[in-house]
């Protein structure tokens, strides 16, 4: 099975043989299950998914205006090239996931429970994760999260790697071993909630000065 590894972080990645898919033109399963599939090319004015099991399959190059997925599950799955502007998705499991160059501008992820997720080299500025729960490796790597809220998640086991992490917020959740080492965390909010988490030395300073801007603390020469 092939991995992606960041530091201590092992995300499984999402098996697939492309002999084995085939293409639909439509992404609308009629007894809520699709599988072994392969979906792309599309510009569409909306996107939508209720109560739908997705496995095994590729979703490429898929342009929405809106996309809207709920109560989703969905299982060794890839999403590339793919810009699902607005997206919500929500009440949703996710297992072998991958997210590759990805617009997912003001994104409203909510209820989630993420497990070998991976997000790559994707755009996730202006989003909002509420109750995100990894319950097992979720990684962010070469991404982009500015001004992206984090409210009531419990990222444990997640990894980020060399992302833009100017104005995010980290706001109350659990953050128990959550691995920031590789980023800048010079830019972001909440420091006071990162308990547990791990770092750099190098990145110290940085976190130490966001801490006593949030407390108000004058620094006096």
């Amino acid at each position: 099975m092939e991995t992606l590894t960041i530091r201590d972080t092992t995300a499984d990645l999402p098996v697939l043989a492309a002999d084995e898919l085939t293409d639909l033109s439509m992404l609308r399963p009629e007894d809520g299950r699709l599988s072994l599939f392969s979906y792309g090319g599309k510009d569409l004015r909306a996107l939508e998914l209720t109560n739908t099991q997705l496995y095994d399959g590729r979703i490429n190059e898929v342009s929405a205006e809106r996309a809207d997925f709920d109560q989703v599950r969905m299982s060794s799955v890839e999403f590339t090239g793919c810009d699902l502007a607005s997206l919500t998705l929500s009440n949703s499991r996710l297992s072998r996931v991958r997210f590759t160059n990805c617009r997912l501008l003001g994104a409203r992820l909510k209820d989630l429970v993420l497990e070998d997720v991976v997000f790559q080299d994707c755009k996730i500025d202006y989003a909002t994760l509420t109750n995100v729960t990894a319950k097992g490796p979720v990684v962010f790597v070469g991404c982009s999260l500015i001004e992206t809220d984090l409210d009531g998640c419990d990222l444990s086991s997640v990894a980020f790697e060399d992302c833009v992490l100017r104005g995010t917020s980290f706001q109350a959740g659990t953050y128990r071993g959550t691995d920031l080492r590789g980023n800048n965390l010079s830019g972001i909010s909440g420091a006071g909630n990162l308990k547990r988490v791990t770092i750099d030395r190098y990145q110290l300073a940085d976190l130490s000065l966001v801490l006593a801007n949030e407390l108000g603390i004058t620094i006096a020469d």
